[in-house]
C-alpha cells in the first residue's frame, strides 16, 4: 500500500512522481489514486478552453496570480500538443506561466494529448484527483486548443471559460458547434482587434435565442496580455461558483459529471485489457473472427458484438492478468 501522507501534506516530489505513473498507467499508482479518492471533492475547478491561439494560456497566468492574492493555492493541469518524437508534451503553456514556477503555492503539470481526443489527456481527471487531494483550492485545466470538438473539459470542471477572438472567418461558425454549448463564461480576448464588439454581439444574440431559465452566460471582452478585462472574468467565475451552490439541478449535474468518468475510465480500462490479452496471449480463439475483420468478410461493428455476446470470450478478454 502506497504510503499517501507526503501527497495528503502537499510534497511535490512525491506528488509529482505519482502524476507520472499515472500518466504512464501504472497499476501501483491507480492503487494509490484508488486510496486517494476519499481525500479529494474539496477543490474548484475550473476548465479554460476555445480556439487555438486564442490567450488560453494568458488568461490562466492572470487566473493564476488572482488566486494567489487571495491566499488560495492553484492546481494547474496544462494539456499541451503531443511531441512527434518523444511522444510527451510539448511544454509551451508551461513557458508561458513561467512567472509562476517559484511560487510553492502554484503546481503546473504539463500533460501530453497522447491521441486522446477531446482536448485533455486520458490522465486530466487522474491529476486533477492528485492536486485536489495535495490541497490545492483552485484547480485549473486548459485545453490543448483543439477546436470545435474540445468539450471533454465540461466533465472535469464546475466552471468552463471558453475563449475565443475575432479575425478567425466566419467567428460565430468556428465556435459555435461544440464549443458554444458547454461554456458558462465566454470570453472574446483581443478585443482591440477588428471586429471584436461586432463578435460580442452577435453572441449575446444567440444566447438570447437559448431557452430562458437557469444560468445566464456572460459574454465578456477583454486584453488578456495588457490584463484589461479580467477582473470581469474572475467575477464570473465566482457568480457561476454561486449560482451552482444554490442550483437544486447542481446535485444532479454532478452525479452526471462523476458518471461520465466512470464511463471514460471503462472504456481505457477495457481497451487495455483487451489489448494486453491479445498480445500475451494470441487471439485465444478468436483467429478465425478477427482474420474475417481483417480479411473485410465481416464488419467491426458484427465482430464486437459476437465478442460482448458470447461470455466465455468475453470473460477471458477482460479479466485480470495472471
Amino acid at each position: 500500500m502506497t504510503d499517501l501522507a507526503p501527497i495528503l501534506a502537499g510534497d511535490v516530489r512525491a506528488s509529482a512522481r505519482l502524476m507520472r505513473d499515472l500518466d504512464d498507467r501504472r497499476d501501483d499508482a491507480l492503487a494509490a489514486l484508488k486510496q486517494l479518492f476519499p481525500h479529494t471533492g474539496n477543490a474548484y475547478v475550473t476548465g479554460i478552453t476555445g480556439n487555438p491561439g486564442a490567450g488560453k494560456s494568458t488568461v490562466v497566468d492572470a487566473l493564476i496570480a488572482h488566486y494567489r492574492a487571495a491566499g488560495d493555492k492553484v492546481g494547474v493541469v496544462a494539456v499541451d500538443p503531443t511531441s512527434p518524437f518523444s511522444g510527451g508534451a510539448i511544454l509551451g503553456d508551461r513557458i508561458r506561466m513561467q512567472r509562476h514556477a517559484l511560487d510553492p503555492g502554484v503546481f503546473i503539470r504539463s500533460l501530453a494529448t497522447r491521441g486522446y481526443l477531446g482536448g485533455l489527456s486520458r490522465s486530466t481527471f487522474d491529476i486533477v484527483h492528485v492536486l485536489d487531494a495535495m490541497g490545492f483550492e483552485r484547480i485549473l485545466v486548459e485545453t490543448v486548443g483543439v477546436g470545435q470538438d474540445e468539450v471533454d473539459v465540461m466533465r472535469a470542471a464546475h466552471t468552463t471559460v471558453v475563449v475565443t477572438v475575432p479575425g478567425l472567418g466566419d467567428d460565430i461558425q468556428a465556435i459555435k458547434s461544440g464549443l458554444l454549448e458547454i461554456a458558462d463564461v465566454l470570453v472574446v480576448n483581443k478585443a482591440d482587434r477588428e471586429g471584436a464588439e461586432r463578435m460580442h454581439s452577435e453572441l449575446v444574440q444567440m444566447l438570447h435565442l437559448r431557452p430562458s431559465g437557469g444560468w445566464t452566460i456572460p459574454v465578456l471582452l477583454t486584453r488578456a496580455s495588457a490584463s484589461i478585462g479580467l477582473d470581469a472574468v474572475r467575477d464570473a467565475i465566482e457568480t457561476h461558483r454561486a449560482f451552482l451552490a444554490s442550483d437544486p439541478e447542481h446535485a444532479g449535474r454532478e452525479r452526471t459529471r462523476r458518471e461520465g468518468e466512470l464511463l471514460d475510465v471503462l472504456d481505457e480500462e477495457l481497451r487495455r485489457r483487451v489489448a494486453q490479452r491479445l498480445a500475451a496471449h494470441g487471439s485465444d480463439g478468436l483467429a478465425p473472427l478477427l482474420d474475417a475483420v481483417r480479411a473485410g468478410t465481416v464488419d467491426p461493428y458484427t465482430a464486437a458484438l459476437r465478442i460482448l455476446e458470447d461470455a466465455p470470450t468475453l470473460e477471458r478478454l477482460i479479466g485480470r492478468e495472471e
